[in-house]
C-alpha cells in the first residue's frame, strides 16, 4: 500500500485511539506504518495486527498463527508464533495504546502527549525497541509524511 492511502486508511483510528487514550495519532501512525510496512505485511492484511503484537497466556481474543523469525541458540531460526487478531485497525490501535498506559516504564512519555516526536524519543528510551535507530525512523516518517496534523 503507497504511504498516502494507508495513512488515509489509519488516520481516523489513530485520532479516535489519541482522544481516549492519549497516545498521539502521529506517534501510533509513524509507528503502524513501520512495523507493518504501510499495512502490507502478512500480520496486517490478515489479523489487523499493525505492530506485531503477540497473543499470550493471558489474551482472550481471536489469534493467527503465522511463521516469525527468533533468534534461539545464536543463530535465527523460523518459529511458529500466535498473534493477537483484531477485527478492525482501531481495535489494533487501542490495544498497542492500553500496552503503552498500562506499562510504567513509558509513563515519561506521557508527559509528551501533544508531541509524537517527543512522546517517540521517551518511548524509545524506555525500551519498546531493541533497533537504537528507532525513534529516528518514526520522526522521519512523521516528518516526510505530514502527520503532525493527525494531533489537532
Amino acid at each position: 500500500m503507497i504511504p498516502e492511502d494507508f495513512i488515509a486508511l489509519i488516520g481516523p483510528a489513530a485520532q479516535a485511539s489519541a482522544a481516549r487514550n492519549l497516545v498521539p495519532a502521529s506517534f501510533t501512525a509513524a509507528d503502524a506504518a513501520l512495523e507493518s510496512g504501510w499495512g502490507s505485511s502478512g500480520l496486517a492484511q490478515q489479523a489487523k495486527n499493525l505492530f506485531g503484537i503477540k497473543a499470550g497466556h493471558n489474551w482472550g481474543g481471536n489469534v493467527l498463527k503465522m511463521n516469525t523469525r527468533a533468534y534461539i541458540n545464536h543463530e535465527w531460526v523460523m518459529v511458529e508464533a500466535q498473534f493477537r487478531s483484531y477485527p478492525d485497525w482501531q481495535g489494533s490501535m487501542d490495544d498497542h495504546a492500553q500496552f503503552l498506559l498500562t506499562n510504567p516504564r513509558y509513563n515519561h512519555a506521557f508527559e509528551h502527549v501533544g508531541d509524537g516526536e517527543r512522546f517517540a524519543q521517551e518511548v524509545a528510551k524506555a525500551g519498546y525497541a531493541t533497533d537504537p535507530a528507532y525513534a529516528r525512523k518514526l520522526i522521519s516518517i512523521m516528518r516526510s509524511h505530514g502527520l503532525s496534523s493527525l494531533d489537532v
